[in-house]
């Protein structure tokens, strides 16, 4: 076996998403051939990627197939997540890529959807932020357990920063860990924005995979502010099936589908799609509608990342500081496992085959 035989091999091994073969993507590396034994390295997207199993199972039988069907192949791998950045990168200059999380209307699940997002990119590897933007009712603080406490300050650069909170291995950052739970935020647009800009600008963010951002619901200047601030790679829509959330996602795909600001959707995630009592397993209960998320993703062409079932151990999970991602109900994990997965396909997909990531230049 030559190395030549082996990249011969892995060139007829596609990467799923990216829809190019694993050596012209030049992702295989460190090539080591010992008699019947081959090693070698692909170097991923993402540490997140859900496809890597069958990339590794692939490989192996390209080269078994193709070179020495008594080869011992080791498959290794390593990542550098891509990003396509095109802004001068002096705000989260760190960051490959900035995820917005919107929805049209509140208590449609938006919170519990970022912040199981974060947790479960993280659990495959990735450095991962969470910045609650919800000025006027942050949840990051109840949703980690993280009340009360307050973030460090340190100097970089000559500048002082604040240093986010670490909580399951992620960046967690809120106005709630400011400000006295107690006390209501009464601040008009401008000063909102003015927090926001604070929190990309004055915050240490670090190197970071995934910038998760939990956005206020609707579509107004904190949103706008953010994106003529940062290069926002893409968001994530959150909604529930019930028509009265859908005609507010509505506005919100409206939004970022405008020339001015013409930000990629990832993707739209349908919570609350069903009850499925713990004593009744096989049994679903369509309580706000059935599928109005998948047939609004439809609807308006967009990838549909998946379904969050209404499950008390979600609800449970945030108010107690323990979310979904990280607790023991094995059921609301693997929903925010595929929601996840698919998300970080998409964005790996984004970075590919759309323009290079700017900040939004708008007149209003």
């Amino acid at each position: 076996m030559t190395e030549a035989d082996i990249l011969k091999a892995l060139s007829n091994v596609q990467e799923p998403d990216l829809g190019k073969d694993l050596v012209t993507l030049n992702m295989v590396k460190d090539i080591v051939i010992d008699g019947e034994k081959v090693a070698f390295t692909i170097v991923l997207t993402t540490p997140a990627c859900p496809m890597k199993d069958m990339m590794s199972r692939a490989s192996e039988n390209a080269i078994k197939l193709l070179v020495n069907k008594n080869a011992i192949v080791t498959v290794n791998f390593t990542s550098n997540t891509t990003t396509n950045r095109k802004d001068e990168k002096s705000i989260l200059s760190g960051v490959k890529n900035i995820i917005a999380v919107v929805s049209g209307k509140g208590g449609v699940g938006k919170s519990t959807v970022a912040a199981n997002l974060a947790l479960t990119l993280a659990e495959g590897g990735a450095t991962v932020g969470l910045m609650d933007a919800d000025i006027y009712g942050p949840s990051v603080p109840i949703m980690f357990g993280v009340r009360g406490e307050r973030p460090m300050m340190r100097e970089v650069n000559g500048k002082g920063m604040i240093v986010p909170l670490d909580k399951y291995g992620i960046k967690l950052m809120s106005i709630g860990l400011l400000v006295d739970e107690k006390n209501a935020v009464v601040w008009r647009g401008p000063m909102a924005s003015s927090a926001i800009k604070q929190f990309v600008t004055e915050v240490d963010w670090g190197e970071l995979d995934y910038l998760i951002i939990d956005m206020p619901p609707g579509t107004g200047d904190i949103h706008l502010t953010l994106m003529q601030t940062v290069p926002v790679t893409g968001v994530v829509i959150v909604t529930t099936p019930q028509n009265v959330a859908l005609a507010d996602a509505k506005k919100g795909i409206a939004m970022f589908g405008q020339a001015q600001i013409n930000v990629p959707i990832i993707g739209l995630v349908e919570n609350m799609a069903y009850f499925t009592p713990a004593e009744l397993p096989e049994n679903k209960y369509f309580l706000f509608g059935k599928e109005g998320g998948k047939r609004l993703a439809e609807e308006y062409e967009l990838p549909f990342l998946g379904q969050v079932p209404l499950v008390q151990s979600i609800r449970e999970g945030g108010d107690e500081g323990v979310p979904a991602a990280v607790g023991n109900d094995e059921l609301s994990k693997l929903a925010f496992k595929e929601i996840t997965a698919a998300a970080v396909r998409n964005i790996a997909r984004r970075n590919a085959n759309m323009p290079q990531t700017n900040t939004v230049k708008v007149a209003y």
